[in-house]
């Protein structure tokens, strides 16, 4: 596996290397992020992977400079999965100079997520669409864990013309159903068995549903509810569309429940599509 950390560099390596498929990661590599480099050889020629923490995505009270970063641990995982090429730029790298362009999503960057993380996907779509530029791939793969951002990335591609293929890969989950994610490693061992209840609270909801139960705010209010009891702190617990994250409409259309919730210190997120 090719490590480049400067632009020129990267460029230089990826030249006529056929059919590139991308996926970016912040690093801390778990099975999910192994996952879509395994998926990604399906779609193309050479397989780019990169490790930035990005420090525009992050707020100014959140966790950039405790986020985990386990760059040869990484390397081993990426290596093991087949990965061509790794693109591990430093800020100094990625960010020369102030980032004073940015690209600014539209109203969907201010719901769920966004409302309790102002900002966070203006740095997303920011990085994201530089990394695209840099690599200049023909596919990129997001896990399905982060809805949200997979929507804002699929938008901003689409309402860009990027010459990119956005493709979502499931969420992986550990057996007992919790999400895999690079911030359970926050978790303690009280709080990781804990952890599962909030993939449980969105999976009653989902069966729910299905069961043609359409009082959507009652069994919100009632997961939040379980939660509280068990010392959650939630942001948000919401039935939403999945093609543009708002609030069902008629007409049955597909569904898509998320949440967003803090145990202990460490806020987590999941979804189920219904």
């Amino acid at each position: 596996m090719e490590i480049h950390s400067r632009v020129a560099d990267l460029r230089l390596a990826l030249k006529d290397r056929g059919r590139i498929v991308f996926v970016p990661t912040m690093g801390n590599l778990h099975a999910g992020h192994i996952s879509l480099m395994t998926q990604a050889r399906a779609h193309g020629d050479t397989v780019v992977a990169s490790i930035f923490v990005n420090r525009l995505q992050f707020g100014p009270n959140e966790d950039f400079d405790k986020y985990p970063r386990t760059f040869e641990d990484d390397c081993a995982k990426l290596r093991a999965a087949g990965v061509d090429v790794l693109f591990a730029p430093t800020e100094a790298d990625l960010y020369p100079e102030p980032q004073e362009y940015t690209v600014e999503p539209p109203d969907i960057q201010h719901i769920l997520d966004g409302e309790f993380r102002p900002g966070h996907f203006r740095g997303v779509a920011t990085v994201v669409l530089k990394l695209f530029n840099i690599v200049q791939p023909q596919v990129a793969l997001f896990g399905k864990k982060d809805y949200q951002q997979l929507m804002v990335l699929r938008n901003m591609a689409r309402q860009l013309a990027l010459p990119i293929e956005i493709v979502g890969g499931e969420t992986v989950r550990a057996e007992d159903g919790l999400a895999l994610s690079s911030r359970n490693g926050y978790l303690s061992p009280a709080e990781r068995a804990e952890a599962v209840r909030l993939s449980r609270e969105l999976r009653r909801i989902r069966d729910a549903i299905r069961a043609g139960n359409t009082d959507y705010a009652a069994l919100e209010q009632a997961a939040v509810a379980a939660l509280a009891e068990a010392g959650w702190k939630t942001d948000y617990v919401a039935v939403r569309q999945q093609s543009d994250l708002k609030s069902p409409a008629a007409g049955n259309p597909p569904l898509v429940v998320l949440a967003a919730s803090r145990l202990g210190s460490t806020r987590l997120i999941d979804n189920i599509e219904v």
